[in-house]
């Protein structure tokens, strides 16, 4: 985690003007009504946006109260829309239906391995449908080295449903990521680091998709 904290800022910056709120403004004085006969009003429209920006894969038994739940709420702070299922869904939410509806929404995902991170069908459910959904995933190996993650059939799940995982796991592997030890790492370094990552990837998907739609246009 070799990256400043200035430079963090200035990504934060860069990101922070796509979602830039609009400034009221200033408008001349208002002239006195005429007698031409004005269309009617359009209604209102409403802007639907996507349930996140960022979609935390985690294992919540061993990272939902140190690096995801912190994550989650530095990101918040940042007033960036991150989803962690403990903190997004409620009872009655349809698990499945949740999940999916926040991956195909995303703009990146952050899957944060942990030593028991296979050992969960839905962390492994998770990040598969990220991949498939062609999202950008951040890999972060908190606790464990990537050589060290491996899928064990231990729900004797179909084949297809088992190398959906294995495919999903070695594309996060062989990312470029983070790496932390939650015992003697610097929190504060990493929090940073990490939403630094973020924020960068966020602006390459945002800019990927503005020269797309300039494309369709020109």
């Amino acid at each position: 985690m070799q990256r400043s904290y200035a430079s963090a800022k200035y990504a934060k910056r860069n990101l922070l003007q796509y979602y830039k709120p609009p400034t009221s403004a200033i408008l001349p004085p208002q002239q006195p009504p005429t007698t031409a006969i004005l269309p009617p009003p359009r209604p209102p429209t409403t802007t639907i946006l996507p349930p996140c920006d960022i979609f935390i894969n985690h294992r919540g038994i061993d990272t939902k109260k140190n690096v995801s739940g912190l994550l989650f709420n530095h990101l918040l702070r940042l007033r960036l829309r991150p989803f962690l299922d403990s903190k997004n869904m409620k009872p009655g939410d349809k698990l499945f239906d949740k999940i999916d509806n926040a991956i195909n929404g995303c703009k990146v995902g952050v899957a944060v391995f942990s030593p028991r991170y296979c050992q969960s069908y839905f962390c492994l459910h998770e990040l598969a449908r990220l991949v498939e959904a062609r999202k950008k995933v951040i890999p972060i190996f908190c606790n464990v080295k990537p050589s060290e993650l491996m899928v064990n059939n231990i729900w004797r799940s179909p084949k297809h449903e088992m190398q959906r995982f294995q495919s999903a796991l070695e594309e996060a592997k062989y990312t470029v990521g983070l790496s932390f030890n939650s015992s003697n790492g610097d929190w504060s370094e990493f929090l940073n680091t990490a939403t630094e990552a973020i924020i960068e990837n966020m602006i390459e998907v945002e800019e990927e998709a503005r020269a797309a739609n300039n494309q369709l246009w020109n």
